[in-house]
């Protein structure tokens, strides 16, 4: 279902049971996209498996589709991608539309800029009014051509180059997308690209080049790291096996920390340490989690989450874990919002041009709820109680699933129903979410309001 669909109020009311059993959520949504980009690239025949059907990851498949690669759907989670090899990528017959998927527009510009020819590029409402200056600026360099509308927004064309340059970026700002997006470009350049970052962010993309037979060198400097791709590689077919996604874990996990009286098990979530700051700050706040059964699996870490409910209190959230759990704030607030006592989520510029202003649509889910908060800066200050919050409130979502599944999973501890004008959207990133739910909390808690 589109953002541009008819609106789907929904209710949460407390949770009929505490939480329990054992789960599993759907793949992860960064390494989807990836394998999916990366098959397209590729010599050969990639097989994948536990790909994230949700829609953002369908509108990347169609795109590869359009971009001459064969990308064919065998079943349940499974994929083949037959690619065309670094520079083979073919001139799409029609428009790229994007719809919901930030991560997909951004990333794809990275790779049209690398081959010499021309596209153009959309997406829903939503992603419209998002910024794509702070990809297509850096990528100019290599000496392709954007055109956008103002303020750098979608609908854009690109012209890609007919003779890639290397990129040296320095990131003015932590972003996977923009420094994945660099890489991407610099695939079909010759020598070596680089890109540094002041604060580490989500390496998916250098996991996953790996994987695929190129040569990615990091340098740690202080917090950040500088990565050398050494361009124009063969990249060759590789088998992916998705780990499920711990962004779509992370409401799960929450949800069973503050529902009295739960234990779930959430099977296969991927522990990559630089996805994983809000189960790190979880277990400062208290959490009962733990990890069974590690294990590597495609070069990434892979765990099974043991979560029993428990008190949680206060936090102060260093900026420099941010890049570690960027899209996990607003669920972290919901947690925040019950503990005891008073938290401080530091450094939250970027959540600002997410799929809408997050910081400023977290501090308004709560307020809708009777829990204070307020922004400081570019930092948001919860202050629990350790009890559960009023609820009541209506959540104006933006178009935004995180803060509708957030503000869904509130209404399972809240005094009274939490409501949000529009959760139609959330299976762009979480496809069978509200029944998932309902199942853990044993009956049914979220239904059409």
């Amino acid at each position: 279902m589109t953002a541009t669909e008819t609106p789907q109020k929904l209710r949460a009311k407390a949770a009929p049971a505490p939480l329990s059993g054992r789960m599993r959520v759907p793949g992860d949504k960064s390494i989807s996209h990836r394998a999916l980009m990366f098959g397209a690239l590729a010599v050969g025949t990639t097989m994948i498996e536990g790909l994230l059907e949700g829609e953002d990851v369908l509108r990347t498949a169609a795109a590869m589709r359009l971009l001459g690669a064969q990308v064919e759907r065998l079943g349940e989670g499974r994929w083949r991608v037959a690619g065309r090899g670094i520079g083979g990528l073919t001139e799409p017959a029609d428009v790229l539309d994007m719809g919901n998927s930030g991560t997909a527009a951004r990333l794809i510009c990275g790779l049209l800029a690398g081959h010499p020819l021309f596209a153009v590029m959309t997406g829903d409402a939503s992603l419209r009014k998002r910024p794509m200056k702070r990809v297509t600026e850096p990528l100019a360099a290599t000496g392709a051509r954007f055109l956008t509308r103002d303020g750098g927004r979608l609908p854009l064309a690109v012209e890609g180059a007919r003779d890639p340059l290397p990129l040296d970026y320095t990131l003015p700002v932590a972003s996977a997308q923009v420094k994945s997006a660099c890489l991407l470009a610099g695939l079909c350049a010759p020598g070596i690209t680089r890109v540094t970052e002041s604060e580490a962010t989500r390496d998916h993309t250098e996991n996953m080049l790996r994987h695929f037979g190129a040569t990615v060198l990091v340098e740690v400097q202080g917090h950040g790291r500088v990565v050398h791709l050494t361009g124009q590689p063969e990249l060759r077919a590789a088998p992916v096996q998705v780990p499920g996604d711990p962004s779509s874990a992370a409401f799960f996990v929450v949800a069973a920390l503050i529902v009295p009286g739960s234990r779930l098990v959430v099977e296969n979530v991927g522990l990559n340490p630089l996805r994983t700051g809000l189960f790190t700050t979880l277990r400062e706040m208290g959490a009962g989690l733990t990890v069974a059964n590690p294990r590597t699996e495609g070069g990434e870490p892979v765990g099974d989450l043991v979560i029993k409910a428990g008190e949680l209190r206060g936090v102060d959230v260093p900026a420099e874990r941010a890049p570690s759990m960027i899209d996990e704030y607003p669920i972290l607030a919901v947690a925040a919002s019950l503990a005891r006592g008073t938290s401080r989520f530091r450094g939250l510029a970027e959540l600002r041009v997410k799929e809408s202003d997050r910081l400023t649509g977290t501090a308004a889910l709560l307020a809708a709820n009777g829990i204070r908060a307020e922004i400081d800066g570019d930092d948001l200050v919860v202050h629990g109680t350790g009890a559960p919050p009023a609820g009541g409130g209506l959540v104006a979502t933006q178009m935004d699933h995180r803060l509708a599944m957030s503000a869904l999973v509130l209404g399972l501890a809240a005094k009274a129903p939490v409501t949000v004008d529009d959760g139609a959207f959330i299976a762009t990133s979480f496809p069978g979410f509200v029944g998932l739910l309902n199942r853990a909390a044993g009956g049914t808690a979220i239904e059409d309001a």
